[in-house]
Parts: C-alpha cells; structure tokens; sequence
C-alpha cells in the first residue's frame, strides 16, 4: 500500500486506514523504531505490560524465606538500631 506523507509543521506524518489499525490492534498511541532502514510501528507498549501472568507462573509466595531474617545481627542492629 503507498500512503502520502502529509506536513505536520516541520515533520511529517502517514494517515493511517481504519481496517489496518484494527488488524494491528493500534490504540492511540504507538511504539516507533528503525530496522533496517525501515521504520516498525507496533502497538503502544504498556509500562509493566505482562508483569501480573509473568508473578502468577512464579506461584504461591508461600513458600518464599526471607533473606534478611537469616543473616546475624552486626553491631548497627545491636547498637546503633532502635525501633
């Protein structure tokens, strides 16, 4: 597909169809990058996108220790430390 590219004061931009946005899942925003010589636009990645899958495959935090808790006390938590 040829597209024009349009002046948007000293840039320019590409009027992108409606049924390629779709079919690209684009929202309002999108992500930029160059390969290649070629320009990649990709649907807007979002800050921690895929964190809460990526914590429930970790599984149960039950069964997690704290590290902390196994090291001996130094002179800071003996002497200094007060709660």
């Amino acid at each position: 597909m040829r597209a024009e590219l349009v002046r948007i004061g000293n840039s320019r931009g590409i009027r992108i169809p409606k049924p390629i946005i779709d079919q690209c899942g684009f929202g309002n925003a999108v992500e930029l990058r160059v390969e290649k010589n070629c320009l990649v636009v990709t649907p807007e990645h979002r800050t921690r996108q895929g964190w809460e899958e990526a914590f429930r495959a970790a599984g149960p935090a039950a069964s997690d220790e704290l590290l902390l808790d196994t090291l001996p006390a130094d002179d800071f938590d003996r002497d200094e430390w007060k709660w």
